[in-house]
């Protein structure tokens, strides 16, 4: 007996025991122990037990095996504990005591390899075990079909059918496989079919057969694990195979040889799609990305990096114009496809919560007008690709669909499933699921009543705490009333008041009572005539988050972090605890949150729903509106109702007080109902209830901060419109008869659904200064078109102007350098000299896109300082929503000390509409200065500008 450090090993040599066989015994212990790290790919420590030679090779200075010393091989050494580092690792699986005894026999007897052929390493060495079960469904674990339709390939373990795809009749099978077969797809002409198999945890195999013939073409072997999928190019000169050892090769067919290695993932490579110019190459990946691959080169173009969990199948848009992907978040993500021959950003579109389970197959429809899903939840989903929304719903699967092949014409869909059984679906046509615009933005205006009624006052009378005992009221009228004491523990008291209405006749109701000293914090509901709650609007989910870093309370804008808001897009409804606001401006850096509506002082909210605080984690859903009653298709995300009902007013006019917009869903009765949000009452909790038609109307306040204007320079002024009753037109602002010299950036529009605007008055360096008489003879106008008339309200002039002295720093805007380089061509004589008024600079920003633009300080005398301009989401003034200065980093858009010009960019969100505005930058210098207007066209692509 060898006593080896706490390992008992029985050593016999015998004229009458053999030696123990390398390749039967010896050789599968270093493959279940060893060779996971130690091969010919990964080689750690730089050995290599994979094959005999490389095991007789050793290490780079010894070797690791001495025949007939077993005591002094470091095989033994290492495997028993007695030299550095000990093997296996720690956490791994350890050989037994027997196993070290057969290998440390085998040393002793001299560590004789293999007698002639090779061992295959590839072989599974397992035991055989006979099932249980005699009569099993075989499943179906991959399918496709030919190019024009008439071929079907099945797979299941081990085996590939070709069949007549309309007539059922087999034409061909392939037996004996190495193991599963993951993926299957025919050749490009249909004449040869590619099958993509292997053996876990030991190698991964493409196999090309002649459906004709049956003949084996080609054996692409090179990866180290079985493979999961295996593609032919376009063209069919091509192969791409991926495998679960994370790896992507590239084989060309002509030579069967592998031509780029694809190595970046992180996890197992589960899907590959080319792009349908071939020139690209999608992978979806368990390391919870998407890569994209240059063909030719191998370059890495980008990695889609918005999943959350791994993902399972990727597929390009017929077109090659996007990338869909999804999986285990059971998201449907599709991007812009743009790095189609060089690294650049991928945008992602859309992302939409899809099923209640991991989405395991993805396709669109050969006309690109569908994109189809399936789950682990049996569900199949037709989605339209106009906007990504759910159309119809197939019929409910008995089992999972491990694969599925769309018919060349995109009208069927042949199923495989894990019951063994294929199928085939009629593919209905998507139809187009819009979100309700008047839901969603505002009411409908419907009037039933005259307009010369006058509300009376009545007093309330009780009692009126139950729907039988409401006071009839009539509207409009404004009801006197006090929330008293509750006559029994527990209860609150409430007052009920009944008024008629017809059919889309809009009622307002309105409490005062907080603004009047009231202790009185007000909720209001409105109920059917036998006290039944009213549903407003149906919101369903679209995409889950929460709150991130920290809660908010109930006022603030911003600061609204949201898990994977990248996905977000601006305009979409933010639905949290109840709360229904809407999302204004992107994040601006890593340490900020989503800006709410409407971009300054309070947030509002949509639907009357009344603004809360939210703690960390809360959870939070974008939202979509539909009317109250619509068929909608389950996601697995929630549906909310939301109710005729309000605690404090959403547009935060009247503080706490209430204010609830009502439009009867039918002609009939209808009860509303005020109580305290807290259960409270007594005599001082006096309350006046409005009951009123609504008067769409609109307020406008235009300020200017700093009346003296700098020679050469301009000034800031604000506008702010406040919106009564849904008015949510566009107003325009104009300003007529400055002093001479003196010039508006007019007119100024406040866009439809926005509050605010800016704009800027210039003067010229040779501007006179103000004569006697002109300093506020100006005139203000504010226009827009309410409830189909055109309203003009005058407003107050911005006051005395002056003009000051010349600013030592004059902002400049230019479209490039080059223009840049023209004007001062003219300024020093070169050319003719600049026109009296300065042309302004003409920007051209399509949606979606990043454009730049050339700021220029033209300074005067030894002026050397740095100039700052403003920055943050307002460093564009007067921007067009959407639109937005970007890359500004912590200092804004900042010239140094000594410089004169800084490029700065502009991006258009995708959401933007088309239009033409007027902005300017401001500098925080010498009291807040601005630069002449730039002209800004958002126009699309295919669009022309039209010249002023």
């Amino acid at each position: 007996m060898v006593v080896l450090f706490g390992w008992w090993v029985a050593t016999v040599v015998a004229e009458d025991l053999p030696a123990p066989s390398y390749e039967d015994e010896i050789a599968p212990l270093l493959t279940k122990y060893c060779t996971g790290c130690h091969n010919s790919q990964d080689a750690e420590g730089g050995l290599s037990l994979e094959t005999y030679a490389e095991l007789q090779s050793g290490i780079e200075t010894a070797p690791v095996v001495l025949p007939g010393q077993p005591a002094s091989s470091r095989l033994i050494r290492v495997l028993t504990g007695l030299a550095d580092p000990p093997m296996p690792p720690e956490d791994n699986p350890v050989p037994s005591e027997a196993e070290v005894a057969l290998i440390h026999r085998w040393i002793e007897a001299g560590a004789r390899g293999p007698a002639g052929t090779l061992p295959d390493v590839r072989r599974l060495r397992t035991p055989k075990i006979e099932g249980a079960a005699k009569d099993f469904h075989r499943p179906i674990t991959a399918l496709t079909l030919s190019s024009n339709g008439q071929r079907l390939a099945i797979a299941r373990f081990r085996q590939v059918e070709v069949v007549e795809s309309v007539l059922h009749e087999p034409v061909r099978t392939f037996h004996d496989l190495p193991g599963k077969v993951h993926a299957v797809e025919f050749s490009p002409d249909g004449k040869k079919v590619l099958i993509a198999t292997g053996v876990a945890g030991l190698y991964g195999e493409a196999l090309v057969f002649s459906t004709d013939t049956g003949e084996q073409l080609h054996s692409l072997s090179a990866q180290r694990d079985i493979l999961y999928d295996a593609q032919y190019s376009p063209d069919g000169h091509t192969i791409a195979t991926a495998s679960y050892d994370q790896t992507i090769l590239l084989w060309d067919l002509a030579s069967k040889k592998p031509t780029h290695s694809l190595a970046g993932h992180h996890g197992a490579v589960f899907d590959l799609a080319f792009s349908p110019d071939g020139k690209v190459l999608a992978s979806a990946s368990a390391d919870e990305t998407v890569k994209l691959w240059h063909v030719a080169t191998g370059e890495r173009l980008d990695t889609l990096g918005q999943p959350t969990a791994e993902q399972y199948c990727v597929t390009f848009s017929p077109d090659g114009s996007h990338i869909a992907a999804a999986g285990a978040d059971r998201r449907i993500r599709v991007w812009e496809f743009v790095s189609r021959n060089s690294p650049q950003i991928n945008p992602i579109i859309i992302s939409r919560f899809a099923h209640e389970q991991t989405i395991i197959q993805l396709d669109y429809t050969p006309d690109g007008k569908a994109l189809l899903s399936t789950s682990e939840d049996g569900s199949i989903k037709v989605w339209d690709t106009e906007a990504y929304a759910e159309s119809v719903i197939l019929d409910h699967q008995s089992q999972v669909i491990n694969d599925w092949a769309v018919s060349p014409s995109g009208e069927r869909l042949v199923v495989g499933r894990n019951d063994g059984t294929w199928d085939i679906h009629e593919v209905l046509q998507p139809q187009v699921i819009a979100v309700n615009a008047s839901v969603a933005d505002s009411p409908r205006f419907v009037k039933h009543w005259d307009d010369n009624e006058v509300a009376g006052e009545i007093e309330e009378q009780e009692p009126n705490d139950s729907v039988e005992q409401a006071q009839l009221v009539s509207v409009p009228t404004i009801i006197k009333g006090t929330i008293g004491e509750a006559e029994l523990p527990q209860a609150t008291d409430l007052d009920r008041f009944r008024f008629v209405a017809r059919k889309g006749e809009m009622v307002v109701l309105e409490v005062d009572a907080a603004r009047s000293k009231s202790p009185l914090d007000s909720t209001i509901e409105v109920l059917t005539g036998d006290g039944r709650r009213i549903e407003r609007v149906l919101l369903q989910a679209v995409r889950d988050s929460y709150m991130t870093f920290r809660g908010v309370d109930s006022h603030g804008i911003d600061g609204f972090r949201l898990h994977n808001w990248r996905e977000m897009e601006l305009n979409e409804l933010l639905f949290v605890d109840g709360e229904v606001t809407k999302l204004f401006h992107y994040p601006r850096g890593p340490d900020s949150g989503f800006q709410l509506y409407p971009g300054f002082g309070s947030r509002h909210c949509w639907f009357d729903t009344s603004p809360v605080a939210h703690p960390l984690h809360a959870p939070a859903y974008i939202v979509e509106a539909h009317e109250p009653g619509a068929r909608l298709n389950p996601s697995g995300l929630p549906v909310f109702s939301i109710y005729f009902e309000n605690d404090d007013d959403a547009l935060r006019q009247i503080g706490k007080d209430s204010r609830l917009t009502f439009v009867a869903p039918a002609d009939g009765e209808y009860v509303v109902q005020i109580q305290d949000s807290r259960g409270f009452g007594g005599d001082k909790f006096h309350y006046a209830l409005h009951l009123r038609r609504p008067n769409p109307d609109f307020n406008v306040v235009i300020g200017m901060e700093d009346k003296t204007i700098r020679a050469g320079s301009g000034r800031e002024f604000s506008v702010k419109v406040t919106r009564k009753d849904g008015f949510d037109g566009l107003v325009r602002i104009d300003i007529q008869g400055l002093p001479d010299g003196f010039y508006a950036s007019t007119p100024v529009v406040v866009a439809a659904g926005q509050s605010r605007a800016s704009g800027t008055i210039n003067t010229l360096s040779t501007t006179p200064p103000v004569a006697e008489g002109q300093a506020s003879s100006h005139v203000v106008t504010a226009t827009a078109h309410v409830a189909g008339k055109e309203i003009t309200k005058n407003l107050a002039p911005l006051g005395e102007l002056k003009l000051g002295d010349p600013l030592p720093a004059e902002i400049q805007v230019f479209s490039t350098m080059a223009d840049l380089a023209a004007l001062s061509k003219q300024e020093n004589g070169i050319e003719a000299g600049p026109p009296e008024q300065p042309v302004p600079t003409e920007l051209v920003i399509a949606p979606g896109e990043t454009i730049s633009a050339i700021v220029h300080v033209k300074r005067s005398g030894d002026t050397k300082n740095e100039v700052r301009l403003s920055g943050g989401a307002h460093a564009g003034r007067n921007l067009p929503h959407g639109v937005y200065v970007d890359n500004t980093g912590l200092s804004g858009l900042l010239i140094a000390e000594g410089s004169d010009t800084r490029e700065f960019f502009i991006t258009a969100s995708k959401t933007v509409k088309e239009t033409t505005r007027l902005f300017h930058l401001l500098a925080e210098v010498d009291g807040k200065h601005t630069s002449w207007p730039v002209i800004l066209h958002v126009r699309r692509h295919d669009t022309e500008v039209a010249k002023p």
